[in-house]
């Protein structure tokens, strides 16, 4: 059986194969323009943008719309475009544009497919470390083709927090999050997307992060919760497309409620 048969053969596997050759070609395009002489511009969100995210977002629209003209899309450089309210992908080419303009390796593409608003695909793919989770609905999240898991860590007192930056947080979510991470037995700065990967993969136990946006979780939903974790907002809610951008994900349940009820006691 070649590798695309053993794909093709798997629940979802017609979609799979669709994101996983997205994600290849993605690459082709985020390899190219690293550590390049790149312009910075900044949005009107004033978030950073560069040529190479609105070029991997278009390699990736253009794949997923020619196979599946019928279905939506929503990137984070072109907006929505909604054809179906069945089956939506969800995109961030460049997941760590401050990382990727700076010459940092563990920016990322996120790929999601939604049926019905939940996410049944995600992919995390960083194209300059080739590292790989692919989670599935009803299926074991994998990392470069293999199974993979969270820890067992069932005390914050023990537990590795992550969060990309504080500058995430206003003045309210900066306080409920230093509540949680100075209970916890240390806390480690930066990582983006690349932080849920390692969550996945058993190397830390939780990550606390707010301002995040429908294509900045969506994807690492289906990994974290494939690899025996959980992933919700920061009151244990599901994570939807009119959620508030807090977020947290845990390596078990234990340690998620442990960590809402600190995030919660203000």
């Amino acid at each position: 059986m070649t590798e695309s048969q053993s794909i093709l053969s798997i629940p979802l596997g017609h979609y799979l194969e669709t994101a996983i050759h997205a994600a290849d070609q993605a690459r082709a395009v985020t390899q190219k323009w690293f550590r390049a002489d790149l312009k910075v511009a900044s949005k009107q969100d004033k978030t950073p943008v560069t040529i190479a995210d609105r070029q991997t977002e278009q390699a990736i629209k253009d794949i997923v719309l020619q196979r599946y003209p019928d279905h939506s899309f929503f990137g984070e450089e072109t907006g929505q475009q909604l054809n179906n309210d069945q089956w939506q992908w969800v995109i961030d080419p460049i997941d760590g544009t401050k990382c990727f303009a700076t010459g940092m390796p563990t920016f990322g593409t996120l790929i999601c497919l939604l049926h019905k608003q939940a996410p049944v695909i995600g992919i995390i793919d960083h194209p300059i470390l080739d590292e790989r989770w692919i989670g599935i609905q009803g299926c074991q999240t994998t990392h470069n083709g293999k199974v993979c898991c969270t820890r067992s860590t069932d005390s914050l007192d023990n537990a590795t927090v992550y969060t990309t930056s504080m500058d995430m947080f206003d003045g309210v979510s900066g306080k409920q999050a230093r509540a949680l991470t100075k209970n916890c037995q240390f806390r480690v700065f930066g990582g983006d997307c690349y932080s849920y990967g390692l969550l996945a993969s058993g190397y830390n136990d939780m990550v606390c992060e707010a301002d995040l946006k429908p294509y900045d979780y969506f994807a690492l939903i289906v990994v974290v919760t494939g690899a025996g974790g959980i992933i919700t907002d920061w009151q244990g809610n599901q994570l939807t497309l009119e959620s508030n951008g807090e977020v947290l994900a845990s390596a078990n349940e234990s340690l998620h409620q442990q960590a809402i009820a600190k995030l919660n006691e203000f």
